[in-house]
Formats: structure tokens, C-alpha cells, sequence
């Protein structure tokens, strides 16, 4: 906020006082709690509404309505959502670096809203179609295929919903946490009790949009569908501005990615310059607040002083020098990259669950009774098992591997990814064996196989995303720099960005190597089973490089501050010894209480 900002200023505040809408400091009595919490949680209750009522069925209506092949269909669906992901990064930078979260969230709020009217209007326009095609046509391939023109409009409103709900996904969550003091316990019990029930609020709204709008699109009318998801935006927007003199606010404290690109830069520029003859001699050595690490040491340059910035008065000059500090951040963050790529192929896999396996439904028997079941329902499974494994994870799981390991954590986040892993490999061959299953019957005896048998890998991505999402998210907050807290969230976006990018990619490269033989609109004509063995053979190769990468790992408290002088380090060493006889000691101790 521009007030907030100018009028903080002025009264000399610290850059990292809470202030009100008016920009003084705030009233806790007035502000913030969970009124203020409750009011910002609608717009992601919204967001995850219109996502998740888009994204899980928008395959048949592109295959069915526009007469877009599978393949297509598929990357188009997953270039918006891995766009979505992606455009979070954006969002989490300008909230950040200039707008605040309170703006970015309200613009991101209206830009959805303006993305999902923009939906409304190009579904619901008949000269936005191509001509209807009746079954024998559509067995035949003969169907006319919507031009540039109908989807150009299409275009324009999915992206800018990316765009919308990029902004919030990347700041609702912070802005909603910043309504609680983490300093007061009773504030800070409040705060976790919230993030609870923030993720309580995405399911409840994903559930909603694959159960409810899934239905009326596909039963009453896509604009009817999507006009309610345009009205709850809408509505939550306006709920969000109400709010605004009962928020608490924090200025832009800046982007850590600034700090990254800063330091790449300054280490590319000063690249022909000489190391100094020990790393003290380094800018702001003695004031480090990480330890000084020799790995990435290519980025030490940055933090050269050399005769341009040797006075006092340029070594405080981030755009001429780096700190030691901000060197040692940009290598933590560098050091995450390779589990970072490993963790890709499982968003590659779920992204599965919002394309194909939804076009499977399709060619499955879905009625129970007279009722027909809307394909992209099934989804409803996956969030189902997400919340269920989420809880279970928590309340069972964790609580019983502490009592096995005796560890405080029970299951470390590098283990609760590779369990996400292995879950992701099971569920495609499952879903392998199922499609087989489906296209002989669908061929031989010209039956439907019942779509509850999707249920497999439903359940199996589910809860494999129960373990590697905390995992992830766990990993990345746990070893991130503290001033890079919020890079955290930007990595793990990217992982799920890049996963439905590289099945776009996947997607493209089998349709052209198989000549379009594996992935067809027909599915009884392809082999869609081939494709998810592929899935899972890239999966199980990955899991191997993961495992690799994951005990090569050291965890950013494994890494101590390197003494300053021989008295220091044989002291340090002594300090060690102890704590190595203290360690065995407790080991010991604790298999004496064994039973």
C-alpha cells in the first residue's frame, strides 16, 4: 500500500513494523486475528474453486466440444496449469519487492475475476464452437477442429487467469499469516490453528469444483459452470476490501531473488579478478551470519573488494559488492537445486490426473443407477486421499516412526519425497494395467470397464502427494537461507510449474516418435498403457537419481562456522570430541530402554 509506505517513512518506523490501512502502528485489539484471517481466506477458498472447477475438466470439453485431439487437449491443460505455477513466481516478487501482498492479492483477485468472465463469454458464445459432430463422424476422425480465431478468446482467458491466480496462490498464505503475532503465544497458537484450516479451505473449495461445477457444466452449462466460479471471485474480492481496515500490513522488504541475480551477476562481471589469499579478506567477513563454505566458490568473486570498492563508502553498495553473508545465501539456495530437479517428474506424473486420466473417465462406465457421473468428479478421489493421508500422516504415521527411530521429525522430509516417489511410480504402473484392462474389454467383448477402477491411481498419486508435498515444502523452508524464507515457496511452485511443462514436453515428443499412435482421441485405437509405462520407467530412473542425490545431501545444520584461529579450532575440536562421547552415550542409553 502506498500510504503505508509513505506514511511509515515519515514517522521513522522500522521497515519491519506492522502498521494499519493508514500506515501507523497497529491497535491488536482492532486488527489482525482471525476476523482479518478469515475475510483474506475466502480468496483462496475462490481461487482453488475456478482452478480446480477449470483445470480437472477442461479435456473433454476441448475434446468434446472443440474437436481437439487427446494430445493436444492434454498440453494445453498442462501448459495453463505449469503457466499458473510459474506466474506464482512473478507474483511472490512483486508482492515482495514493491506492491505488498494486501495490493497483490486484491489485483490478482481481479484479474482472476476479469480471466474466468472472459471463460464465461467464450463458452457460452455458439460462433466460439466449431459445428456439433454426431459419434459415427467423430469415430472416423472427421470432426471440424475449432480454428485461431474461436480459440484465441479460450487463450486470452486461461492465461489470464494463470496470471490472477499465480498472485494469489503466492501471497494469501503470508498475507494471512502476517494477521497473527507470532511473539504473543496466544497469537502464535492462533497462526497454526490458521494454517490448518488454510489447507482445510483449498480442499473444501476443490472439492466443490470437481464435484459441484464439474456437474453443472457438464449437466446444465459450461457458462452457468463458470459464471459461479466468476461470481465467488467476485464476491471474495469485494469481501477482501471490506476487510481492509481490520488487516495488519508489513512493507516490501525486497525480493530475495534480487539478492540472487545480484551476487550471479557480480561474480560473472568480476570474473577475471584473483581470489584474495584468504577468505576474511573477503566484504563483511567478520559480520557473516552463515558459515563460510568453500563449495560454489566461483561465487566468491562477488564479495571481492577490489580497488574500485576498497573505500568504506562502496563496500555497503550491493550493486558494487556482495556481502559474505548474501554469497553464502545464493550457494544454500544453489545447493538445493539438484534435489530440486528431482522432485519435477512427480508433478510430471499428477499433472496425469487433470489430462488423460480424466479422458479415460470418459470411456468408462460412470453411471450408478440413472445417475451419470461427470468424468472430471472422479478427481474427487485424489482430493479425498489427499486429505485423508494428510491427517493420517500427522496423527498416525509420524507419531509411530518417532517411537521406531527415535528421532524428533519420525520421518525427514528427504524421506517423506522419496515416499511420494515410490507412491508415484506404483500409481502408473497401476494405471498402466488398468488402461490395458479397460482397451481389451472396450475391443474384444465390447464392454465398458467401470471408471471406479481409475480409483488406483487416484488414490496412489494422492497419497504419494500427501507425503512428497509436506516433503518438499518442509525441505525447501528448512534449508533455504533465513532471509530467503520466502524463496521456499517460489521453489516449490517451480517444481510443480516444471512438472506440468515437462509433461507438455513428454506429451509432444511421444506423439511425434510413436507418429501419434500412443496417444489417440480414441482411446480404444491408442495405447495410452504404453505412454504410463513410460511415466513409470522415467519415474523408477528418477527415484534411483533422487536416492543418489538425497544420501549425498548435508543438511544446513550439519554445516558449523570454520574457526578463526589454531586455538579456536583445537577448542572446537575438543567441543566435538565431547559431544561425539555425549551422542554415543544417549544411543546407548536409549537402547537400554528398549524392549
Amino acid at each position: 500500500m502506498v500510504l503505508v509506505g509513505s506514511h511509515g517513512e515519515k514517522d521513522g518506523l522500522n521497515d519491519d513494523a506492522v502498521l494499519d490501512y493508514r500506515g501507523n502502528p497497529v491497535e491488536k485489539s482492532k486488527t489482525g486475528g482471525w476476523l482479518a484471517a478469515g475475510l483474506i481466506l475466502g480468496c483462496e477458498l475462490s481461487e482453488r474453486i475456478c482452478v480446480m472447477g477449470i483445470s480437472m475438466n477442461l479435456v473433454p470439453y476441448l475434446v468434446g466440444d472443440l474437436h481437439i485431439s487427446a494430445a493436444k487437449s492434454a498440453t494445453m491443460v498442462t501448459n495453463f496449469m505449469g503457466t499458473l505455477n510459474l506466474l506464482g513466481l512473478l507474483g511472490g516478487f512483486l508482492a515482495d519487492a514493491k506492491l505488498s501482498r494486501y495490493v497483490t492479492v486484491a489485483i490478482s483477485a481481479a484479474i482472476t475475476s476479469l480471466g474466468v468472465i472472459l471463460l464465461t463469454v467464450a463458452t457460452t458464445i455458439p460462433s466460439m464452437r466449431p459445428p456439433p459432430c454426431d459419434e459415427y463422424r467423430r469415430q472416423h476422425h472427421e470432426c471440424i477442429e475449432a480454428n485461431g480465431r474461436q480459440l484465441a478468446l479460450l487463450y486470452v482467458a486461461l492465461y489470464t487467469i494463470a496470471l490472477g491466480c499465480g498472485g494469489i496462490k503466492s501471497n494469501v498464505s503470508s498475507f494471512g499469516s502476517d494477521q497473527f503475532d507470532v511473539t504473543d503465544p496466544k497469537e502464535e497458537n492462533a497462526m497454526i490453528f490458521f494454517i490448518s484450516r488454510f489447507y482445510f479451505g483449498i480442499s473444501i473449495g476443490s472439492l466443490f469444483g470437481v464435484i459441484v461445477l464439474v456437474y453443472i457444466q457438464d449437466n446444465i452449462g459450461r457458462g452457468l459452470g463458470y459464471g459461479i466460479s466468476a461470481a465467488t471471485m467476485v464476491i471474495a474480492l469485494a469481501v477482501l476490501l471490506c476487510g481492509t481496515p481490520w488487516y495488519r500490513f508489513k512493507r516490501p522488504q525486497g525480493s530475495p531473488l534480487t539478492i540472487l541475480w545480484r551476487v550471479l551477476f557480480l561474480a560473472l562481471k568480476k570474473r577475471n579478478q584473483s581470489y584474495p589469499s584468504h577468505p576474511s579478506l573477503l566484504n563483511d567477513y567478520e559480520n557473516r551470519r552463515v558459515p563460510y563454505t568453500k563449495r560454489f566458490k566461483c561465487l566468491d568473486k562477488a564479495a571481492v573488494l577490489d580497488d574500485d570498492c576498497a573505500a568504506n563508502t562502496n563496500k555497503n553498495k550491493p550493486c558494487v559488492v556482495s556481502t559474505v553473508t548474501q554469497v553464502e545465501e545464493v550457494k544454500m539456495v544453489l545447493k538445493l537445486l539438484p534435489i530440486w530437479s528431482t522432485c519435477i517428474l512427480f508433478w510430471t506424473i499428477y499433472s496425469q490426473m487433470t489430462t488423460f486420466t480424466i479422458h479415460q473417465a470418459t470411456a468408462m462406465h460412470r453411471t450408478v443407477g440413472s445417475f451419470v457421473i461427470p468424468a472430471g468428479s472422479f478427481s474427487a478421489f485424489l482430493v479425498i486421499t489427499i486429505l485423508l493421508f494428510t491427517s493420517l500422516n500427522e496423527k498416525v504415521f509420524v507419531p509411530l516412526a518417532r517411537k521406531l527411530t527415535h528421532n524428533v521429525q519420525g520421518i525427514t522430509c528427504l524421506q517423506r519425497i522419496g515416499i511420494g516417489l515410490i507412491l508415484s511410480i506404483a500409481a502408473m504402473v497401476g494405471a498402466a494395467i488398468v488402461e490395458k484392462e479397460r482397451r481389451q474389454r472396450a475391443i474384444q467383448k465390447e464392454i465398458k470397464l467401470s471408471a471406479f477402477w481409475l480409483f488406483i491411481q487416484f488414490f496412489l498419486v494422492g497419497c504419494g502427494e500427501a507425503f512428497a508435498y509436506v516433503g518438499q515444502l518442509e525441505f525447501f523452508i528448512r534449508e533455504a537461507p533465513d532471509r530467503m524464507k520466502s524463496m521456499s515457496t517460489g521453489l516449490f511452485l517451480s517444481t510443480i510449474s516444471m512438472g506440468f511443462f515437462v509433461s507438455s514436453l513428454l506429451v509432444y515428443i511421444v506423439d511425434h516418435a510413436t507418429k501419434k499412435s500412443w496417444l489417440r482421441t480414441n482411446l480404444n485405437k491408442g495405447k495410452l498403457n504404453n505412454f504410463y509405462w513410460l511415466l513409470a520407467a522415467l519415474g523408477f530412473i528418477n527415484l534411483l537419481v533422487f536416492l543418489i542425490l538425497a544420501s549425498r545431501h548435508e543438511y544446513r545444520t550439519h554445516l558449523p562456522i570454520k574457526p578463526e584461529s589454531r586455538e579456536e579450532e583445537l577448542k572446537s575440536l575438543n567441543n566435538e570430541m565431547i559431544e561425539d562421547v555425549e551422542k554415543k552415550a544417549t544411543i546407548q542409553s536409549l537402547k537400554n530402554i528398549e524392549p
